[in-house]
């Protein structure tokens, strides 16, 4: 089931939701959520709740005794790796099991010895929030959870399961117990999911199909302005894609009381590699820097460590990301960008002109996004080498059409969606509501009136095209 499924849009959230907000007592709110979180989970494939069920059992045993202060250090901290690898173990199992042999088998002819087993649904995020519950607690950062319901509701919330943003057990402990569902907080929540909605259906899902028409998947059959724009529709579609699953997470929390921290703030208008990453899956990036970076040592050892430091980070980003060589690339180009930054560029950085500095990064991301994109390497590395106009074929270098009437075409066809897209990458819109909230402050309903009639709007042309259309993809499933 997805947020942007029309069984979820009709039937399953507003059954939820009356049910919620008929339960007056928290703990009958979080009954129902619980269970609607499972039944959200097993939609589609129920045995794979299984799993979920045994890394969650696993942490809540491992994390139970860790409240005694008699307790000695080395059976605590082989308690926490007890709990670590579990969830670790399956994650290795159902993603990279099969990767990390065949890689190995290739290496004496034998490429698959292991067929790649079936991968459950939002494993990576669910894994990765039990290990912040058990490390959290070892670390005394947050208080050890005595009921092991409670422990599931945290792991398995529907609102930010399957797709993140990566919700830490700190910062969502208290709020499992302690949360008020406001008339305000439920509007705006929804005003939040109505984006997120438009975003994912009236954007992400237009540059899916036109991708498909450029015809990106052939590498070398690109031309120029082909190669060009499949890779800037391909970034937009990531974006468009990921954040609106993000903004639709965060509407839902907060119209069931919780609050979840951001997870995008216009990354393609960072100026930096290192503004990129603070920008773009920030629960991401502060996910590998609290649970690996730091306990590596961070930036606090010597400039050979730090760099180690780094490219272990950078590659375990990767990696998160799929069992594929282009993956741990695509994370492994960040790390070494980011080290050029600290060490080459350094203080200078500032002194770029920022239009420089900000079209430098977004190259550098669209680049990095068109290996992403492919599994195959080679096919990734010709889509780049269209981009600037030349190609190998049967050993040497050709040059690259600069473009063809098909590509021509889509382009002029779809000239004012995808400046559209361009602008909805800014924060010109929010700026927009919030100088006008500003200016009528005086007359809040107002504001509060126009923003709803505004989001009902969104809502109901995204159920149009969804009603209306068959495709409706999510990039972030396959991770």
């Amino acid at each position: 089931m997805v947020f942007s499924g029309l069984t979820f849009l009709l039937l399953f959230f507003p059954i939820t939701t009356l049910l919620v907000l008929i339960s007056r007592r928290i703990r009958w709110q979080n009954a129902v959520l619980l269970v609607a979180s499972l039944v959200f989970y097993a939609w589609g494939e129920p045995k794979w709740i299984l799993a979920m069920l045994a890394v969650t059992a696993v942490n809540y045993l491992c994390g139970l005794p860790m409240q005694r202060a008699s307790l000695p250090l080395p059976v605590k901290r082989l308690l926490l790796a007890v709990g670590v690898l579990a969830g670790l173990g399956f994650l290795i199992y159902f993603k990279y099991a099969a990767f990390f042999v065949n890689t190995v088998g290739g290496w004496f002819g034998r490429p698959n010895l292991l067929a790649p087993a079936a991968l459950p649904i939002g494993i990576s995020f669910y894994t990765f929030q039990a290990l912040t519950y058990t490390v959290d607690v070892y670390r005394g950062k947050a208080p050890v959870q005595k009921n092991p319901l409670k422990l599931l509701l945290y792991v398995s919330c529907f609102p930010q399961l399957i797709a993140g943003p990566i919700v830490q057990y700190a910062d969502i402990a208290e709020q499992i117990d302690h949360r008020r569902i406001t008339a305000n907080g439920y509007l705006r929540g929804f005003r939040r999911f109505c984006i997120g909605l438009a975003k994912k259906v009236l954007l992400a899902n237009v540059c899916a199909s036109v991708i498909a028409e450029v015809g990106m998947a052939d590498a070398g059959g690109l031309t120029v302005l082909g190669a060009w724009l499949g890779a800037i529709l391909y970034s937009l579609q990531l974006y468009f894609d990921f954040s609106a699953y993000s903004d639709m997470a965060i509407g839902i929390g907060r119209m069931l009381g919780f609050t979840y921290k951001e997870n995008f703030r216009y990354p393609y208008l960072a100026d930096s590699i290192t503004d990129f990453w603070r920008r773009w899956h920030i629960s991401l990036g502060a996910f590998f820097r609290d649970y690996v970076y730091i306990p590596l040592g961070g930036n606090r050892v010597g400039k050979l460590r730090w760099i180690l430091n780094l490219l272990i980070v950078w590659g375990l980003t990767g990696l998160w990301h799929g069992a594929s060589w282009n993956f741990i690339l695509w994370g492994l180009l960040y790390g070494v960008l980011l080290i050029f930054e600290k060490l080459v560029l350094g203080k200078r950085l500032s002194r770029i002109p920022g239009v420089l500095r900000r079209m430098f990064t977004l190259l550098m991301v669209i680049l990095g996004w068109v290996i992403f994109y492919y599994e195959n390497v080679g096919l990734g590395f010709a889509h780049i080498g269209a981009m600037f106009g030349i190609a190998r074929a049967d050993g040497i270098w050709q040059t690259v059409p600069l473009f063809d009437d098909k590509r021509l075409l889509l382009l002029l066809k779809y000239a004012l969606p995808l400046l559209l897209m361009v602008v909805a990458c800014t924060p010109l819109a929010k700026r927009i509501a919030e100088r006008w909230d500003a200016q009528h402050r005086k007359k809040r309903c107002g504001f509060d009136l126009a923003a709803s009639v505004v989001s009902i709007a969104l809502l109901a042309l995204s159920l149009l095209f969804l009603i209306g259309q068959s495709y409706n993809p999510f990039i972030y499933f396959r991770f």
